[in-house]
């Protein structure tokens, strides 16, 4: 067991967890949130980064409401203080490290009190290196969290509690991906390749993830599927933790998109049905955002709201490629649960019959 409770904050210097230390222009260091009803009424998410060596931190917060994402973006400059988990209207509270924490919002009509508490001691994903010719692009950890959310939220007055049973999935990654400004001699591809799935579900008395990085020919190059059951903890054997390295997700699109449809996962001898029922538009958090990129400089600080028309965007423009869509997840006898199927196809990507950069 490599996980200590300083890796619940953003310290580190590398992809290993903290006992280790080193530099790189791409560090960061981020955490991560969603959160939703058990009947999938409603949505929300957040990400906070810290970028050392740009020193830059950066936050962000997003709701859903009426087929709305209403998005709260900030922007500051580390000052090389990393312990400060406060960008300007939003703040982390690490109220117990890997168990419980706290996000409190208040700015631009938008305002919220969220405490999540894992079920389960987080799981360490497989460390994520992928190169690209001679440059290291990736380079990372993280551990995933499923938990549950007590709190509230409030849009332009309208303050609305959780709803009872609220649930959701957490995370923190560390080391290196791109971020800031665009490296301006990558050696890579003309058009770029990167397929991504994630599927972090609540069941009702275990968590279920699944990852896949895979290749333009569908080869993956990392992929884990993991069952948890409720209070597993850390230490030998893995509280009851089983882990599988040959899932498979039998993935459909949307008509017209590169987002995920009715999808099957099948992990050993189980199978798990995901039928999306709304969408989360990633780039609210500043995933494969033009202006609220990570790691980009804003100045001393920058806080900006944006109000996201759902049904109204494209889906073939590139800053829209990347999703989570809450499904209802079916699973063996008649179990059920909720989770998000999260995707990022960006270029060719054979399975699926994908060519060109977001085209289908």
């Amino acid at each position: 067991m490599a996980l200590s409770r300083a890796d619940d904050y953003p310290i580190h210097q590398t992809p290993e967890p903290i006992a280790f230390a080193g530099t790189d222009r791409n560090f960061y260091d981020r955490y991560f949130f969603n959160g939703y009803a058990p009947d999938g009424s409603s949505f929300f998410a957040v990400a906070f980064g810290v970028y050392p060596h740009l020193d830059v931190a950066d936050a962000h917060f997003c709701v859903v409401r009426d087929g709305v994402q209403h998005c709260l973006h900030a922007s500051r400059k580390l000052g090389m203080e990393r312990m400060e988990l406060a960008c300007g209207p939003i703040r982390i509270e690490v109220i117990e490290p890997l168990r419980r924490l706290r996000v409190i919002v208040e700015g631009e009509g938008i305002a919220a009190d969220l405490t999540f508490t894992g079920r389960a001691f987080p799981i360490e994903e497989p460390r994520f290196t992928w190169r690209v010719g001679p440059r290291t692009v990736m380079d990372y950890t993280r551990l995933t969290q499923n938990g549950r959310y007590e709190g509230w939220i409030a849009v332009d007055g309208v303050r609305q509690p959780l709803a009872a049973g609220s649930i959701g999935t957490r995370d923190r990654s560390w080391g290196v991906r791109p971020i800031g400004a665009a490296d301006p001699q990558f050696a890579g591809r003309a058009v770029p390749q990167f397929f991504w799935q994630w599927t972090p579900v609540n069941l009702p008395g275990r968590s279920l993830f699944f990852h896949l990085n895979a290749h333009a020919d569908g080869a993956p190059w990392n992929t884990r599927a993991v069952i948890v059951p409720d209070g597993a903890g850390a230490g030998e054997g893995g509280g009851g933790i089983t882990e599988f390295h040959a899932p498979a997700m039998a993935t459909t699109l949307a008509e017209g998109t590169r987002w995920p449809a009715p999808s099957e996962l099948v992990v050993g001898e189980e199978r798990f049905r995901l039928v999306p029922v709304s969408r989360f538009q990633m780039r609210g958090l500043g995933y494969t955002s033009p202006k609220w990129g990570h790691g980009l400089d804003h100045g001393p600080l920058e806080v900006e709201r944006e109000d996201i028309d759902l049904p109204g965007i494209d889906p073939a423009r590139p800053d829209n490629l990347h999703v989570q869509m809450l499904c209802h997840v079916e699973g063996p006898g008649g179990e059920t649960g909720m989770g998000v199927f999260e995707q990022l196809a960006i270029g060719d990507y054979a399975p699926l019959g994908l060519a060109g950069l977001s085209g289908r």
